[in-house]
């Protein structure tokens, strides 16, 4: 087992909240019980239930995540016709369009600005009720989506009372602050969870516009949880044997696709973490299945679930299953990755990559995921388990470090911080993100292409080796930054400095008793 660091919650402080609301500087526990105060109970219980974090949780609750708000920003920016306005801070809202537009977005995003006597007084929501009538042009949008962050939220602001519809155009608000939402991964449910309620209530009352190509000739199977393009393709090849097709992926590239996606025969949870989204797909009476179909035995359980939850003959789905598995057993039975590995991420697909790993050859000690456990990833968690590998779900930075330090691994793959540190330790390394999402997962594409790219990476161990060996321990410790002489450390001087910060924190402890 893999040694990690325990997270101790820190009590939050007693403080009075300024008499203009909170700021975002507050602690997570103030922001919530104002938001609770403020009208905001039955969302956050809902997002509690939805995506729940461990009981335990300390300051690091939100492992590994950029603002949460980013994810359902994500979603609005690549749908068509559709315009997205934020209520937030304004440090909070230059962030998140920077990093919006950092990752491909190439349309404008709609602020509000308030200060605190638009935030108290109510005329916060005028504002946005105002920008929200001038965005509602359907000639140019159908939808407007306006998410209040962690201010707003906390002050309670009613994006509920916006109307749902003006001139034709679709009204969607929804609150996506830090404390109440975990991660950006699942941020992106919210919004595809709101919107799929809407486009179901929309098909309960009457009829509604097929999608550009018309409606599927043959039962779909929707796909939950965004995937590398090649990926719905390869699925779609996989099921055609049992006369289903890939449905439309969700989060979808625009409205009309979510009409489209409620009409499937099956969902399919690829991204188990779509809470909100599973929801409507079961209120809509589809069945949900979990997993996805990697390495051999991951493509056989998925076909043979997908193939009985869409009512399938069994010999139908053999066909299915003997035209995948003897094209990826050639591959996969070499078992090509040689190497201890650690894998952790935020994207959720987390325990995917890994049943591919393992099937591939890998040593895999331990996989770390910021999404919770879900029914629809707990068949993954429970062979992963079996296979020997340490699974922790929602982990933190900590426990991913922890593992990295316990197994010296061959190859670590994980997030920034993570990638930064084991390179620091001459380990090869991978950003999770941005060189294993980015690319093909299912099918023997996806084994060909994880393949490649590991096998790559801990090839690389030589390089690692050299450099330490030329730079030596430049950089680190007392050699760090820019010095005209040779540095020297000073243990007593940092002796002392600790000495007298204990004290001061001893004294601070006994001023709070004493008041």
């Amino acid at each position: 087992m893999a040694r990690t660091i325990p997270i101790q919650a820190v009590p939050a402080q007693a403080a009075q909240a300024p008499a203009d609301g909170l700021g975002c500087h507050a602690g997570a526990d103030q922001m919530l019980e104002a938001a609770r105060s403020a009208g905001k109970s039955e969302v956050l219980d809902q997002y509690a239930k939805d995506y729940p974090r461990k009981a335990d949780a300390g300051p690091h609750d939100q492992p590994q995540s950029m603002c949460p708000a980013f994810g359902s920003l994500r979603v609005g920016l690549r749908m068509k016709r559709t315009a997205t306005i934020l209520s937030g801070s304004a440090c909070c809202v230059y962030g998140l369009t920077f990093t919006s537009h950092f990752y491909g977005a190439r349309r404008s995003v709609g602020y509000v600005p308030f200060n605190s006597e638009t935030l108290v007084t109510g005329k916060l929501f005028e504002d946005i009720r105002e920008a929200v009538h001038a965005e509602a042009d359907p000639n140019k949008v159908d939808t407007v989506v306006i998410i209040n962050l962690c201010v707003p939220t906390a002050s309670g602001v009613p994006l509920q009372l916006l109307p749902k519809e003006i001139n034709g155009v679709r009204i969607i608000g929804i609150d996506v602050p830090g404390f109440g939402v975990p991660t950006h991964a699942e941020a992106k449910d919210v919004l595809a969870g709101a919107m799929l309620k809407y486009a179901r209530e929309e098909v309960m009352n009457g009829p509604v516009a097929s999608p550009k190509g018309g409606r599927s000739a043959v039962p779909t199977v929707a796909l939950l949880g965004e995937m590398f393009p090649a990926d719905p393709v390869i699925i779609g090849q996989m099921l055609a044997p049992m006369g289903l097709a890939a449905g439309p992926v969700v989060p979808t590239r625009e409205w009309r696709e979510l009409y489209a996606a409620l009409d499937c025969s099956v969902a399919a949870a690829i991204h188990p973490f779509y809470t909100a989204s599973v929801r409507e797909f079961q209120a809509a009476g589809r069945p949900v299945v979990g997993s996805a179909p990697v390495g051999l035995e991951g493509t056989q359980d998925w076909l043979q679930n997908i193939g009985i939850s869409a009512g399938i003959a069994q010999d139908q789905i053999d066909v299915a299953r003997n035209q995948q598995l003897g094209a990826m057993r050639g591959l996969l039975s070499q078992k090509p990755i040689k190497g201890r590995i650690t894998l952790s991420g935020y994207e959720g697909s987390e325990l995917l990559v890994a049943r591919l790993l393992v099937e591939c050859g890998a040593d895999l000690r331990y996989v770390g995921s910021a999404c919770p456990a879900t029914p629809w990833n707990e068949h993954d968690r429970q062979w992963l388990v079996a296979h020997g590998v340490q699974v922790q779900m929602r982990a933190s930075l900590e426990q991913d470090m922890a593992a990295v330090h316990e197994f010296r691994p061959d190859l670590a793959i994980g997030t920034t911080p993570l990638v930064q540190a084991a390179k620091e330790l001459s380990i090869p390394s991978l950003y999770f993100t941005n060189l294993i999402s980015a690319r093909p997962l299912m099918g023997v594409a996806g084994a060909g292409s994880l393949v490649q790219v590991v096998q790559s990476a801990i090839g690389n161990q030589h390089r690692f080796d050299e450099m330490k060996a030329f730079f030596g321990e430049v950089g680190l410790g007392p050699n760090a930054g820019v010095w005209e002489s040779v540095p020297v450390d000073r243990p007593e001087f940092k002796k002392e400095t600790r000495r007298l910060l204990e004290k001061q924190i001893q004294k601070r402890k006994s001023e709070a008793m004493g008041t």
